[in-house]
Parts: C-alpha cells; structure tokens; sequence
C-alpha cells in the first residue's frame, strides 16, 4: 500500500510544530527587533504580533488539515483550494528556496555555534577549526539526520519530542536565570533591573517608523517559521480530526509564552544599547555570559545547538512528505511517492533535500570566502555588512509569506464548494480569522519589498516563484 503509517501521537505532532519552530530565531533575531524598535514595549509586541497571526492562520490551517489529513501540507492545501498549478508553485519554492535553506541554515548555524563554544573554551578569538572543514562537517550533520528518518518515521519522531522537551526546557532556563542568579547571588554584576524595561512606549507615536516595525516583524516571522510542519506529516498522525487542531493551536499558543517570556529576560539583564551594538554574538549568549561569565558561553551554546538540532531535525523529517504527494500526483518524479521497502519512508525525497541543502551549505560558503564575478550583469555577493544567516532567512521567508498566506487563503474556497458542517474542527472566527492573517502577511509582504535591507532578496525571491510558473506551463500544461 503506498501510503504512510500513522505512527505520530498528539505529543510527537505537536513536537514537530513546537520542535522545527524554535531555531535560530530567538536566540538571533533579538538584535534585529532592537535595532528597529527602540522601545521596550514596542519590541515585546513585535513578537506578540507575530505570534497572533501566526496562531489566526494555524486556527484556519487545522480545519484544511483535518479535511485532507494527507502528506504534503500546504501542496495539498493549495491543490485542493487553487488548482495544480499553485500546488506545484509550492512545491517549487519550497524545494529550492525555503525548507532547503532552512536545513542549510540550521546544520551551518548548528557547527558555527560548537565552533564559538570551542573558541571560548580555548581562550581565542580565531578559528579553532579551518571555515571549510567546518562545511564538510555541516553536510555530514545533514546527512547524518536524513539516514536517521530515511530508518524510520517513529524513530524520528522519537528524536524530536526528545529534542523539543529539551528546547522547551532551555527556554524556560532562560526566562527563569535571571531571577535564579538574584536569589542565589549576593550582588551579582548584573542583576535583572526593571528600569533597563524604560521607555515602554513611544512618547510620540506619530514619529514610529513602521517600516522598520515591519522589519522587525519578518525578522520574528523567521523565529515562528516552520509552524505549518503539522500538515506535511497530517497522513501520519494518530486520531487526525483530534490531533491535529491541538497540535497547530497548542504547540503555537507555547510558543508565544516562550518568545514573549526569553525576550523580557533579555531586557531585563541587557541595555537595549548594548543588544543593538551586538554583531555577530547571539542575543542568548550575551545574556548567559552577563549572568554566569565565561561558564556561560558554553551553556548558551550547548542550548542553542540542542535547539538548532531539534529544528534540523523536524525540518529534515517534515521535508520529504512535500515530494512524496508531488511525485503520486506527477507533478515530481515518480519516484518520490516510493517507500522504502522495509522503513516505510519517503527515501528518495530525503535524499533530494539532503543533496541539495548541502549544495547550498557549499554554495554559501563559496559566497562567505570569495568574492564572486558577474553573472549576466547580476551581483550575486552578500549585500555590505549583512550576515550569511540574514540572506538566507530573509530569501526563504518571500517563499514562506507568499506561498504560505495562499495555503492558508484556501480554506476560502474550500469552504465555498463544501462547508463541511459536519467537520469535527471548523475554524474558530471564519471568515474573520483568515482574513485577517492574509491582510497582515500582506503587509509583511510589502514591507520586504519597501525596506531596502530585505528588498534585494524580495525580489529575487518573487522572481524565483515566477520562474516556477514558466517551468509548470513548459512542462505540465499539456496535462491540465
């Protein structure tokens, strides 16, 4: 039978949403949120905001996802409400852009931060490890984690509710050590301060600058990125007209108490000055360091590369599922919809994300080391003084916003051809709810293309998806 098991419980389920979530983003995108807002208030609503829309789109998505429990998430969800045309956009952008950036992103960020540790432990501010050794061993880490889910879906699994109870853990830690340290400590250098919260508020609300809010509002769209991983695995959870509303709605809603909780420790302990001025250190790192000293540093980082692991992991597990429903439908090679003989895994479509998110590990650190020729009149280096980690999470979210605000649309017509009141999960709010994530993806949207820092990547990006359209009416059209 070609189709895959249901082995995934509720806690698994909401494990690979809570799990392939908590990244980078919040141990990073901190510097981004200060720099843009600087007001203590503001910032903090940044990452409420975010957490709010993406909560109002994981309400509608479930009610797809119960509708069409099938592998391939937003593919589906965009097959069954636009038609294959969009389904195979999805497909496209997100095999070349999004999640193979983000598993490129998460292996590279995974030994950057055991390097750091290295660095700190031996005392120097050099490599402690030559940058290219440092990509071979960014690859076997991807390589390492698709043999772990090409031997398994359960095992996976396992290894991601193990890895999220430890993230989830971490956090907490991190709201919580301030606290910790002002108890146990009789004048600790840096103790948390409710005067390093001032100001809250603008004191002129007219001089906001919203673009730059909306900047720092894709930057924190980046740490909620990957909470529509719930319906590339929707085939295989347990029980999915129950499983999969808790797994969306629940594993959002804790992700928003433990954005809001971290990012107030951060203030508490660190000037908003200093986290501006912060380059190429982590928010988090900065924080343990201020709190414990050197000991510190390698706390941070054994958190953040368990975090960035968990991540990995999910995305590697979630990845496959998107070619297996594109290859039953022809739209991908055949081949992806084949199980393994024994493992009953999407085999081929693991090895197609691994292959090409390593290639662009190289990629990337061709970009980092060299400075690359024209192209037919096209730049390809890094904008001036903008991080590798910026490019690429800035790059994959154009995919993200635009691809996945149609996903989450389709409940639209979905519901118009069948209302499906018999459902067991209908969307709290419809029409209201949707409608209001795709106004504010809509406004993310516009921001990227308005601010000149994620302008450059926007555009590539939309022309990327572009280049998709063309390849569906080269290759398909004389299907449809």
């Amino acid at each position: 039978m070609n189709s895959l098991p249901r082995v995934l419980g509720p806690w698994m389920a909401m494990a690979i949403v809570v799990g392939t979530v908590i990244g980078t983003g919040v141990f990073k995108k901190g510097r981004n949120v200060a720099t843009n807002c600087p007001e203590f208030g503001l910032g903090i609503s940044v990452w409420i905001v975010g957490g709010i829309l993406v909560l109002l789109g994981a309400l509608a998505m479930a009610e797809i996802a119960v509708r069409f429990p099938r592998a391939g998430g937003n593919y589906v969800y965009l097959r069954e409400g636009f038609g294959r045309r969009a389904a195979f956009l999805w497909g496209w952008v997100d095999f070349w852009i999004i999640r193979s950036a983000s598993i490129a992103v998460l292996a590279f960020m995974f030994v950057e931060f055991f390097h750091e540790m290295l660095k700190d432990l031996s005392g120097t501010k050099s490599d402690v490890i030559e940058f290219w050794f440092r990509q071979a061993a960014t690859i076997a880490l991807i390589i390492g984690l698709s043999i772990i889910n090409i031997l398994g879906t359960r095992l996976g699994g396992r290894v991601q509710l193990g890895l999220t109870i430890l993230k989830v853990g971490s956090l907490m830690t991190i709201a919580v050590l301030p606290f910790v340290v002002l108890l146990f400590t009789s004048s600790p250098a840096h103790p948390p301060r409710v005067e390093l919260l001032s100001p809250v508020w603008p004191t002129d609300w007219s001089a906001v600058n919203w673009g730059k809010y909306g900047g720092a509002l894709v930057a924190v769209l980046w740490a909620y990125d990957g909470w529509m991983n719930f319906g590339n695995v929707a085939e295989e959870i347990k029980n999915p007209n129950r499983n999969i509303p808790l797994a969306a709605v629940g594993g959002v809603l804790l992700l928003i108490l433990l954005y809001v909780a971290v990012n107030v420790a951060y203030y508490l302990v660190i000037p908003h000055a200093d986290i501006v001025s912060l380059q190429d250190r982590p928010v988090a790192m900065e924080f343990f360091f201020r709190l414990l000293g050197p000991i510190g540093v390698a706390i941070a980082s054994s958190i953040m590369m368990c975090s960035v692991l968990g991540a990995l992991n999910g995305n590697v597990l979630v990845a496959p599922r998107l070619l297996f429903a594109m290859g039953k439908d022809h739209l991908a090679s055949p081949r992806f919809s084949e199980l393994h003989s024994v493992y009953r895994t999407p085999v081929f479509g693991t090895i197609a994300y691994g292959t090409w998110a390593s290639l662009m590990v190289i990629l990337g650190g061709l970009m980092t080391q060299y400075k690359l020729p024209l192209i037919a009149g096209i730049d390809l280096n890094l904008p001036e003084g903008k991080p590798l980690f910026d490019v690429l999470t800035d790059f994959a979210l154009v995919g993200v916003v635009t691809m996945g605000t149609l996903a989450v649309a389709a409940i639209f017509p979905v519901r118009w051809r069948d209302p499906g009141l018999d459902l067991p999960y209908r969307c709290i709010g419809y029409p209201l709810v949707p409608m209001l994530y795709v106004a504010g993806m809509v406004f993310v949207l516009g921001t990227m293309f308005w601010e000149p820092e994620q302008r450059t990547e926007a555009i590539i990006g939309m022309a990327f998806i572009a280049s998709g359209a063309v390849v569906h009416e080269w290759r398909f059209r004389s299907k449809l």
